[in-house]
């Protein structure tokens, strides 16, 4: 039989650091309000001018080939996972993609929020079990500042920028990406979402002075739902794989608001201790904040080591995934 094992992760954050002191200077906050309610202490914004996510990207990708000794050829398929491309086309894959020398790759985007990262694992898994591909990079790149309107108290704070990877390959061993669930609800949509700049409100004077190009979302709608569709697809995934949050050594959720992770580990009975968060260095990177958690923790992890990863994101779409770790 085969699996899809992970053989690398990677990850790039832009230097230039947004801190709670910079940002109480912005809008009207502080630092124990934003630290209270979301637990972020800073973030990272991509300043170099005229780059996008694919910039992020790119870097990310590169470190990943270097750190697991793949030449750029041997890479046949990279799937981008962003709710921030470089452009509206071509796909920032397939810019990442020319960037890093991926001569032999096919490259697409998947927009899936928050949880595109895991859903683009999920589809890799598919590709490398049957055969189609053999190498496949998967990468999320969120310049997440570029749809943030910094005039809004309650929304500004959380964000950040960064992209990160993993290179997923064909092993005959049990471990890599055994298992995941994925759920869409459309009933989400009023309630987190970018109101123009698609095709049933393209960008006009009129949109754009109405702030409709920045991010909206109800905080509260978006917590209720979080908390409870993070929690239920984590345990259903564990419970199918004979695995109790006991046996589980790892729990990586998507890194959007710490009160958030802290109620999904408390509810599903998993101690903090497993719980691995960077939510206070780099906030919510979207797609990126999994595979960038990972990457941060990625020497304390161990080969064999239960993972469950669950995300939520805009739709409302979310998931987890099992995976058994090997690096």
């Amino acid at each position: 039989m085969v699996y899809a094992k992970i053989s690398g992760v990677a990850s790039y954050v832009p230097d230039d650091i947004l801190d709670n002191e910079i940002l109480s200077k912005m809008v009207d906050t502080n630092d124990e309000w934003i630290t209270t309610r979301v637990g972020i202490k800073e973030r990272r914004i991509l300043k170099k001018e005229g780059t996008g996510s694919s910039y992020m990207g790119a870097i990310a990708v590169k470190r990943l080939l270097e750190s697991t000794g793949t030449a750029p050829e041997e890479v046949d398929l990279l799937i981008c996972a962003t709710s921030n491309p470089d452009y509206r086309f071509p796909s920032t894959g397939s810019i990442i993609a020319h960037d890093c020398g991926l001569a032999n790759a096919y490259a697409y985007d998947i927009q899936a929020a928050c949880a595109g990262f895991l859903v683009a694992l999920q589809d890799a898994a598919a590709y490398v079990k049957s055969g189609l591909r053999r190498k496949v990079v998967v990468v999320a790149a969120e310049k997440m500042s570029s749809m943030t309107n910094y005039s809004d108290r309650s929304t500004c704070p959380l964000f950040g920028d960064a992209a990160a990877c993993m290179l997923i390959e064909p092993t005959d061993k049990p471990v890599g990406i055994m298992d995941g669930e994925f759920h869409v609800n459309g009933e989400g949509l009023p309630h987190l979402l970018m109101k123009a700049g698609g095709s049933v409100h393209p960008a006009t004077h009129e949109t754009v002075d109405a702030g409709d190009h920045y991010i909206y979302q109800e905080g509260r709608q978006v917590y209720k739902h979080a908390v409870t569709d993070m929690l239920t697809s984590s345990l259903d995934v564990a419970k199918r794989n004979g695995l109790t949050m006991e046996s589980v050594d790892w729990f990586v959720p998507h890194q959007a608001n710490l009160r958030i992770i802290e109620a999904v580990a408390d509810r599903a009975g998993i101690d903090r201790s497993k719980v691995l968060v960077n939510i206070q260095k780099f906030g919510n990177t979207s797609a990126a904040s999994i595979p960038l958690c990972i990457d941060e923790y990625k020497n304390t992890l161990k080969p064999g080591d239960k993972m469950i990863l669950t995300a939520f994101g805009a739709g409302f779409t979310w998931g987890a995934l099992y995976i058994v770790w090997d690096i």
